[in-house]
């Protein structure tokens, strides 16, 4: 059974996203990188993502000011996340406001290509 108070937590968050989840949700959703199919706000083990593409196993995360004090648990966050299958990559809010274009890129590039085909995936067909 999965963890509601996360699941409850994750739609919460998903409903008071910030100005700058917004402008990369804009940007992720409906498969408009690249063909990848992204999450926004979604439980994975006992943590919730920012934004999660379970086809290329690949976590957003977006870090404000909040986040400069956190770099041990966010390290030890992605260690386990790792553990899991799961690269982590972090963005400064500033960089995402600043050139949303570049950020885009380099998440582009770490998905590896053009997204597979839902045909063949092995994950449940997600698609």
């Amino acid at each position: 059974m999965r963890n509601t108070v996360l699941t409850d937590r994750a739609k919460r968050l998903r409903a008071e996203a910030t100005r700058v989840e917004g402008l990369l949700w804009g940007r992720l959703r409906n498969r408009q990188l690249g063909g990848w199919k992204w999450r926004r706000q979604v439980a994975i083990g006992r943590y919730i993502a920012d934004f999660a593409c379970v086809e290329a196993l690949l976590i957003i995360e977006l870090d404000g000011g909040q986040h400069s004090d956190a770099n041990i648990y966010d390290e030890r966050r992605s260690e386990n996340l790792a553990q899991m299958g799961w690269r982590v990559m972090r963005f400064w809010n500033h960089e995402v406001l600043a050139d949303i274009g570049a950020v885009c890129d380099q998440i582009y590039r770490s998905c590896g290509s053009e997204a597979p085909s839902p045909n063949h995936l092995s994950r449940g067909g997600e698609g």
